[in-house]
C-alpha cells in the first residue's frame, strides 16, 4: 500500500522521476508504515473530555461527531447566595450556588451545528437545543463573517478575537451545583455535514486538483487531527480500501473493491535471465502464506446507535483464539455497518495470502497501481498492489482480491445506559387555598401552588410570593409534575348534597403522559380524588382516558370542602383544574404574608411566571351552615333553625360530631342583603325566635326580603345560608 500511495504522490508532485523515488522508498518503509498486517490504525480516545491544554491540536470533523473541545477562555467561579425563610421567628435558610461561564474551542473548520452535549456523561443539552441546568448556551459555526461573542469581548476588550475559521461554543452562567461546583468533563455532539461522510472534504486541505472517485458508504462521522496526505488516505484505507494514480492531470484517487466485469488480462510474464532477478526463466513467482495472523478480527469505532460510545464489531460474530488483531477507525458507523466493514476487511487480507510478482516488458498505461486485473493461467481477481522499474521490465506485486462483496447482515450494538431526553419546557403554575383539612393548627392558612410543565424533562421552579411587585423567595417545588388541566366542556350546576349522576366533566390535561385513576365508594369516602374545578372541590369516581391528555370524569360529587355555593353555578369552558393529591406544594403562609399572588421561576422560564391565589381566606372561613328550617308558632313568633359545620371535617366519621374548630360557638342572623343588612342578631346556639310583634314589624317595612345565617368564626365569618322570606 506504502509503494502504491507514496509512489502516486511522489509523482504527483515530482513527475514520473518523482514517482520512481517515490515507489522505491515507499518499497523501504512499507513494513513500518503501511504493512498490512499488524497495523492497527489511530487510537479511539474512548470519548476523551475537554481539556485546556496549550499546543492541543483542534480536529476537523466531518458529517457528525461526538468529540471533546478545547477550553479557550474561562470566568472564576461565581458565588452567589439566596436567603428563604425567616418569616415570624423562624429560621432562615441560605444557600450557595456556583457558576462559571467559558468558551469551547470545537472544530477547525466550518460546521453546520451543535446538537447535543454532555457532562459527566449525563446530557447537558438536548436535541432540541434545550439546557437541562441553569445557563445560557450560544454556538459559533466558523465561518469567516462571524463577530466576537459579546461576553468575551466585555471581558477581554479590543483585544477580543472572533475565532474566525473555529467552530466553538460559550456557556454564560452554568450553574455548577450538579457537577461538584467545577465544569464539568464535556463533549459534544457536532454536525459538521449533512449525510455521509466525503473523502473530497477530507482531502480538501491538501490541494484543490485531486480527483476523488471513492464514496464512503455508511461512514456517517470522521475526525482528523491535522494528518498527512499519506496518513490520511492510509487511514482510511484499513476500512475503504483505495488507490491513487498520478498519470494525469490531478492526483486520482479511487477504490480497489469494484465488482467490474471487464478486468484487463495481462500479458505473458517476460523472462529476466540475471541472477537477482525473480521468476528466473518464468518471470513470475508466487507465494501463498498459510498464517492467519494478519487477517484483522474486528473493528472497533464510534457506534451511532450508542450515542457515539465506542463499540466493537467482529468478523463473524465472535472472538478468535490467540492475540486478535482489530483495527481502530475513528469514524463514526452503525453497527450493521461496522459489522459489514470488519467482514470486508477480514476477507479481503485473507485473500490477500496469495501474493504473485510479474515482470511486463513494456508499460501499459491502462494498467497501474490499484488496478484489479486477470492473470493468464490463474484464476481468481488481482490487484496491483506496486510496481518497480528494471532495466529488463516493470516487475509488479499483484494480491489476490475476494471474488464477490458480502452482503450486509444484522448486528447488534449491544446495550448501554439510555439517557433520556426530555425536553425543558416552561412553568405552568396555579395558586390557591383550601379549607382546613384538620391537620396542623386551625390558625394556619394553608396555601397551595400546582406547579407543572407539558414535558417530563421539566426540573422544577423556585416559587416567590409577589409582595408589592418584590418577589420574594419561599421554596422550591421540586421536579415533580402537579395533575393540572382545563375544562373542554361547561359544567352545569350541580346537587351538593347527593352526587351528580347527570353531568360529566371533560378535562384536557396539558401533558399527555398525565394521568387519572378511577376510585371506589369506599376510597371517596376517605377523600380519594379530590380536585379543584374553578372555586369548587370536587371529586370523581370513574376517569376515562379519551386520548392525547383528554378526559371524562363522571359520578361526581359536587360543593366538597364547603364550596357547595359553587357548585349551584356553571363552570364555562377553559375553567382551570387542579388534583389535589400529594403533588401540590404547601407553601409557608408565614412567607406568603398579605401577597395575593405568587411567581415561579424554572429553568425554561424567560420571565416569571405569575399566579393569582384563588379562594383567598377559605382555610379561616368556617362553613356554611346547613340543614334550614323555620316555622310559624301558635303566637305568631318565627322560630329558625340550623345546623352548624365545622372546619377540618373533610371526612365524615358518621358517628361523632366533628370538634367546633372555633374559639366560641356564634352566629349572626340577618335579614336583607348580607353586605348591607336591614336587621342583624347574634346568638351562640344554632337557633333565633323573633316574637310575633318583631315578625309583623319586619314583614310590613321589609316584606319578601330573605332572613339567612352565618357562623362567626375565630377570624371570619362563613358565606350566608337562606333560612326564609319575610
Amino acid at each position: 500500500m506504502a509503494t502504491l500511495v507514496l509512489s502516486a504522490v511522489g509523482t504527483y508532485f515530482g513527475g514520473p522521476i518523482g514517482g520512481n523515488i517515490g515507489a522505491l522508498i515507499g518499497s523501504q518503509i512499507d513494513q513500518m508504515i503501511f504493512k498490512p498486517k499488524g497495523r492497527e490504525g489511530p487510537r479511539l480516545k474512548e470519548l476523551a473530555v475537554t481539556t485546556s491544554s496549550y499546543g492541543t491540536p483542534i480536529p476537523r470533523h466531518f458529517g457528525t461527531m461526538r468529540a471533546a473541545g478545547s477550553i479557550i477562555w474561562s470566568t472564576d467561579l461565581i458565588e452567589s447566595s439566596e436567603k428563604v425563610g425567616g418569616g415570624k421567628g423562624q429560621p432562615s435558610t441560605t444557600t450557595f450556588s456556583y457558576s462559571s461561564s467559558f468558551a469551547v474551542a470545537l472544530a477547525s473548520r466550518p460546521i453546520l451545528a451543535i446538537g447535543r452535549v454532555w457532562a459527566d456523561g449525563n446530557l447537558l443539552r438536548g436535541a432540541a437545543g434545550d439546557l437541562k441546568v441553569a445557563g445560557q448556551f450560544r454556538q459559533y459555526l466558523g465561518f469567516g463573517d462571524q463577530q466576537p461573542d459579546p461576553l468575551i469581548a466585555s471581558a477581554e476588550g479590543p483585544i477580543c478575537p472572533a475565532f474566525r475559521g473555529l467552530a466553538y461554543c460559550v456557556f454564560e452562567g452554568l450553574q455548577l451545583a450538579e457537577f461538584g461546583n467545577r465544569i464539568p468533563a464535556l463533549t459534544f455532539e457536532i454536525v459538521a455535514d449533512n449525510g455521509d461522510v466525503q473523502l473530497t472534504e477530507v482531502l480538501a486541505p491538501h490541494g484543490d486538483a485531486l480527483d476523488v472517485a471513492r464514496s464512503l458508504v455508511g461512514l456517517t462521522g470522521y475526525s482528523d487531527e491535522g494528518n498527512s496526505l499519506a496518513d490520511a488516505l492510509a487511514n482510511l484505507a484499513r476500512v475503504y480500501p483505495l488507490a491513487c494514480d498520478a498519470s494525469g492531470d490531478a492526483l486520482s484517487i479511487f477504490a480497489t473493491d469494484g465488482l467490474a466485469t471487464q478486468l484487463p488480462m495481462l500479458p505473458q510474464a517476460v523472462i529476466d535471465p540475471q541472477e537477482d532477478a525473480f521468476g528466473g526463466f518464468a518471470g513470475r513467482s508466487s507465494q501463498r502464506s498459510t498464517q492467519q495472523d494478519g487477517v484483522p478480527s474486528g473493528i472497533r469505532y464510534y457506534d451511532t446507535g450508542r450515542d457515539y460510545q465506542v463499540g466493537l464489531q467482529r468478523a463473524g460474530g465472535r472472538a478468535h483464539a490467540g492475540r486478535e488483531i482489530i483495527i481502530e477507525f475513528p469514524g463514526a458507523l452503525s453497527a450493521d455497518t461496522a459489522r459489514l466493514l470488519a467482514e470486508q476487511a477480514a476477507e479481503r487480507e485473507s485473500w490477500s495470502q496469495d501474493r504473485l510478482s510479474w515482470r511486463m516488458a513494456e508499460l501499459d498505461p491502462t494498467i497501474t497501481p490499484g488496478t484489479l486485473v486477470r492473470v493468464p493461467d490463474r484464476p481468481g481477481r488481482w490487484r496491483i498492489e506496486s510496481w518497480e522499474w528494471r532495466e529488463h521490465g516493470l516487475e509488479l506485486e499483484l494480491l489476490r482480491q475476494p471474488n464477490a462483496t458480502r452482503a450486509n447482515g444484522a448486528a447488534d450494538s449491544g446495550r448501554s445506559l439510555e439517557i433520556l431526553d426530555l425536553q425543558v419546557t416552561p412553568t405552568q403554575l396555579r395558586a390557591y387555598e383550601l379549607p382546613w383539612d384538620g391537620k396542623g393548627g386551625s390558625d394556619t392558612r394553608q396555601i397551595y401552588a400546582a406547579t407543572s410543565s407539558n414535558s417530563g424533562g421539566w426540573t422544577g421552579a423556585m416559587l416567590y410570593a409577589d409582595s408589592a411587585g418584590a418577589l420574594v423567595p419561599v421554596v422550591g417545588s421540586g421536579n415533580r409534575r402537579s395533575i393540572i388541566g382545563a375544562s373542554t366542556l361547561p359544567l352545569p350546576a350541580g346537587p351538593s348534597h347527593v352526587p351528580d349522576r347527570k353531568n360529566v366533566l371533560e378535562i384536557q390535561l396539558i401533558a399527555p403522559d398525565l394521568s387519572l385513576l378511577p376510585a371506589t365508594i369506599n376510597d371517596l369516602a376517605q377523600g380519594a380524588n379530590r380536585a379543584l374545578v374553578g372555586s369548587e372541590i370536587i371529586q370523581f369516581a370513574n376517569a376515562e382516558n379519551l386520548g392525547a391528555g383528554l378526559w371524562r370524569l363522571s359520578g361526581l360529587l359536587r360543593g366538597r370542602g364547603g364550596t357547595e355555593a359553587q357548585a349551584a353555578t356553571v363552570h364555562p369552558v377553559g375553567t382551570g383544574f387542579v388534583l389535589l393529591d400529594d403533588r401540590p406544594v404547601q407553601l409557608p403562609a408565614s412567607e406568603i404574608g398579605d401577597a395575593t399572588s405568587i411567581a415561579a421561576i424554572g429553568l425554561a422560564d424567560t420571565a416569571a411566571v405569575f399566579a393569582e391565589i384563588a379562594m383567598i381566606g377559605t382555610t379561616l372561613r368556617p362553613l356554611t351552615p346547613v340543614h334550614p328550617k323555620h316555622s310559624i308558632q301558635i303566637d305568631g313568633s318565627l322560630s329558625l333553625f340550623w345546623t352548624r359545620r365545622a372546619r377540618g371535617a373533610w371526612i365524615w366519621s358518621g358517628t361523632v360530631e366533628p370538634p367546633l374548630a372555633e374559639q366560641s360557638e356564634r352566629y349572626e342572623v340577618g335579614l336583607g342583603n348580607p353586605d348591607q343588612p336591614f336587621a342583624t342578631w347574634e346568638v351562640t346556639v344554632a337557633q333565633l325566635v323573633l316574637a310575633a310583634s318583631t315578625r309583623t314589624q319586619l314583614q310590613a317595612q321589609y316584606s319578601g326580603a330573605p332572613v339567612w345565617v352565618r357562623q362567626i368564626g375565630s377570624y371570619a365569618r362563613s358565606e350566608p345560608l337562606l333560612l326564609t322570606y319575610l
